[in-house]
């Protein structure tokens, strides 16, 4: 299962951007983060496919989830317009956000391509 993420352990497990203003990965291993909500249809969809996903790729990607309703201030932080929105963000190097429910075949390619790619 993805772990949900407060202010708190986002700031310890992913980027404490209350202390850096240039990007600075925090996490042992690359991540997805998917920012969610409630009420939201398309969320619905993509929330089993993260947490399959966090089983598949156990031990070598991270798989998270905000509510953007709990956590308005996570969403403010990374400027989350429409969700779900997912944040992808490799061990080296700058984290690329996608938005819209994706099919759990582009969301593997996307995991294997930007984040495992660069890892190896």
């Amino acid at each position: 299962m993805a772990e949900h993420l407060t202010k708190e352990t986002f700031l310890k497990k992913v980027f404490n951007y209350e202390k850096n203003k240039e990007w600075k990965f925090e996490g042992d291993l690359p991540c997805v983060i998917d920012f969610w909500a409630p009420w939201c249809g398309p969320c619905k969809v993509v929330g089993p496919i993260i947490d399959e996903l966090s089983e598949e790729y156990k031990g070598k990607v991270n798989f998270y989830k905000v509510n953007t309703d709990e956590e308005q201030e996570l969403g403010g932080a990374f400027g989350i317009r429409s969700i779900p929105s997912l944040l992808f963000v490799p061990k080296e190097g700058k984290p690329q956000m996608t938005t819209g429910a994706l099919p759990k075949e582009t969301l593997k390619k996307v995991v294997e391509e930007e984040l495992l790619s660069s890892a190896a």
